[in-house]
């Protein structure tokens, strides 16, 4: 029976393990880790088959990353935001796919969906230039996809209602300029650095709109969802650091303190927050599971209620990731003096959550948006979709 995608990860489990010190010190993956990942399409999980990928469906997808960053949130980060930026290969076709990463294709990129630069117009595609930070996974990146702000001979591009146009870009990474500037408290292996690209031609079979319809048919890669789909893999990033995080404080709680003899899981304090977060985690997790499960199910059936489903979605990742760092709080907070020591693992998770839980798919503007839309009021709250 072939390995399966959930398989590849545990049997990875002993690997990120062993490279935990690595990971932090060096502000990126081992090339060997990376490689081993790269190989099992752990960081291209949304993929189309066609091009070598899994295609795996988001609640397959969703178990992996939680698997992954229940041992080592970077590595988690990695895998989410790699699946995340390289389903957009969706957009081009297999000819552009194979120019660009290869033939048999290697589809390992990272990207920014900051608008950090231009794409002018030009004969045959676009002159690109500019500067994207936060790119996540660039140490095993072969190719970048960059959002760029539209200009033609006229100037910047809007549309019909002001706003500015984006394309996205995607570039070999070997064509600009890599700046070591990710000094972070947490999340350090992501290797989230900067990029720059002066004057680069990039064809326009090279591009895509975010808001086009993809090139390989799938419900995964509809637009309107597309989002959605990459995001749940934040909140499997978030919950597996949390169960980590909980794992961690198990260990701790049969050691005492520097004031008292008495074991933390013998004080009642003690008990209660664990009672607490793990239903905090568990109850997280399941609203994830069931809400993106219905919105993929209406993604598949092609229901008319997809959208309606897709606020609960939103609702639901956004709730994961805030509760799990509010349980890692009241864990690190539980632990004592304790938590503060790198030998025990729970402040790796304390400092990696509190850097993801800053990502736009934990914001409270997702809150604010649902309200929005399940109110019926026009929605304005200020969030990518």
């Amino acid at each position: 029976m072939a390995e399966s995608l959930l398989d590849a990860a545990k049997n990875l489990v002993p690997l990120i393990r062993a490279n935990l010190d690595r990971i932090d010190s060096e502000s990126q993956l081992p090339s060997e880790l990376a490689e081993a990942m790269a190989q099992k399409g752990l960081f291209s999980l949304y993929v189309p088959r066609s091009l070598g990928g899994p295609e795996s469906d988001p609640i397959t997808a969703f178990h992996v990353v939680e698997e992954i960053s229940s041992v080592d949130g970077s590595t988690g980060w990695c895998s989410f935001n790699g699946t995340a930026l390289t389903a957009a290969v969706s957009r081009i076709t297999v000819a552009a796919a194979k120019e660009l990463f290869g033939d048999p294709p290697d589809v390992r990129g990272s990207g920014s969906a900051r608008s950090g630069g231009t794409a002018t117009v030009v004969s045959g595609g676009y002159s690109v230039s500019g500067r994207w930070n936060y790119l996540s996974g660039l140490d095993h990146a072969k190719c970048l996809f960059l959002n760029c702000d539209l200009v033609d001979d006229n100037g910047p591009v809007f549309s019909g209602d002001g706003v500015p146009v984006s394309r996205v870009a995607i570039v070999p990474l070997e064509a600009g300029t890599v700046h070591q500037n990710w000094t972070t408290m947490g999340m350090r292996g992501t290797a989230s650095n900067d990029a720059e690209f002066i004057d680069l031609f990039v064809p326009a079979s090279h591009t895509y709109s975010r808001t086009e319809p993809a090139v390989h048919k799938n419900p995964l890669y509809n637009p309107q969802t597309a989002i959605l789909c990459s995001w749940t893999l934040a909140a499997a990033n978030a919950l597996g650091m949390a169960r980590g995080a909980m794992e961690a404080f198990m260990q701790l709680a049969a050691a005492g303190s520097t004031t008292s003899t008495t074991l933390l899981r013998d004080r009642t304090t003690v008990q209660t927050t664990v009672g607490e977060c793990e239903a905090m985690i568990g109850a997280g997790r399941s609203y994830v599971l069931s809400a993106v499960g219905a919105m993929w199910e209406s993604q598949v059936t092609r229901s008319p209620d997809l959208m309606d489903k897709a606020v609960h979605a939103r609702l639901s990742i956004a709730h994961a990731i805030r509760q799990s760092v509010k349980a890692v709080d009241m864990l690190f907070y539980a632990a004592g003096t304790g938590a503060i020591h790198r030998s025990n693992g729970l402040e790796r998770f304390f400092r990696d959550l509190h850097v993801s839980g800053q990502h736009i798919s934990g914001l409270h503007s997702n809150f604010e948006l649902a309200g929005q839309l399940l109110l019926g009021a026009t929605p304005n709250a200020a969030t990518y979709s």
